[in-house]
């Protein structure tokens, strides 16, 4: 029986504008079995979990769970927990990082501070600080919410790691398992899809010196779909892949067209269309789905460059 992803890529489904929604992530180290909603189906405390869903809701900020690569026993609770916290907008992008013994401390943050980006609301509470190693390579790895980040990202994240590549950890549900094996990478927040370890090897090497590998990119996390395809296609455009080169600055519309207007740093604005439409014929958008589904895809049908008096007036 063929998988979500073999189908996928079967039939050739883009995958720009299909990156999850975040300004702001916070990952919370949680070893041990995963169910399918990782924060209310692991060894976090249901409650702390539930809680957690709550907070962040509405503020820009997405919680997920990490892991280092391996086996996964049941060994109970750890001791100390690694936390991070990144803030992804071009411009104000950052990554800082804690230990912490007890994770009810995440329930004392401000979340509407972080989700605005706000690196202080991170660091009083938790001491925290800059993370000054390498970028972080988040592998989506959930096989119980779907079969395809088992079967394809476990053994992405474990060769990654064995390959020495530091900052790799696996990470709780970032949709789209039809692309699996699926990649965020911190602090930038592109996300990736049908990588192989050499791909994320150059990605981490990119992100490294502040640039972004556009190809297999699903977009940044930072911008709603319409803009992420908008992003990568000025991108491809032009040949940018300086990180924090681009901004969407207007979204004018509604599904299923939208006019985009992007900001280059150095001053340069363009207007893109992008279209949604449904992917034909149906296929299954995950592998549990009961039934076939048409996810809707963003189709990016123009991309002009505006004069300075039409971007000013943007």
């Amino acid at each position: 029986m063929s998988t979500c992803s073999t189908v996928s890529w079967d039939l050739d489904e883009p995958v720009s504008g299909t990156a999850p929604v975040a300004r702001t992530w916070l990952l919370l180290e949680q070893p041990g079995p995963w169910g399918a909603k990782g924060l209310t189906s692991s060894h976090l405390d249901l409650a702390l979990g539930r809680a957690l869903e709550t907070a962040a809701k509405g503020t820009g900020v997405r919680v997920a769970l990490i892991r280092r690569p391996g086996r996964h026993a049941d060994r109970g609770t750890p001791a100390e927990r690694r936390v991070y916290a990144a803030h992804t907008v071009p411009g104000d992008a950052w990554l800082h990082g804690t230990t912490i013994g007890d994770p009810r401390r995440l329930l004392d943050l401000d979340f509407a501070a972080l989700g605005r980006g706000d690196r202080h609301a991170f660091d009083s509470v938790l001491d925290g600080g800059a993370h000054l190693g390498d970028p972080l390579a988040l592998v989506c790895t959930n096989g119980k919410r779907d079969r395809c980040c088992a079967l394809l990202g476990r053994p992405l994240a474990a060769e990654l790691a064995a390959s020495g590549a530091d900052g790799v950890w696996e990470v709780t549900h970032l949709g789209g398992h039809r692309f699996s094996p699926t990649v965020l990478v911190l602090p930038h927040g592109y996300v990736y899809g049908r990588v192989q370890a050499h791909t994320v090897k150059e990605i981490l090497h990119g992100a490294r010196e502040g640039r972004i590998v556009v190809e297999g990119c699903r977009g940044h996390s930072a911008w709603e779909r319409p803009g992420q395809a908008a992003e990568l296609a000025v991108r491809s455009a032009v040949g940018e892949d300086t990180a924090e080169a681009l901004s969407v600055v207007r979204t004018d519309g509604a599904a299923p067209h939208w006019e985009v207007t992007l900001a280059h740093r150095d001053g340069r604005h363009w207007r893109v269309t992008v279209v949604q439409s449904a992917s034909a014929p149906p296929r299954p958008e995950s592998c549990g789905a009961s039934v076939l589904g048409s996810p809707a895809r963003m189709e990016v049908t123009g991309v002009r460059e505006l004069s300075v008096t039409a971007a000013l007036a943007s």
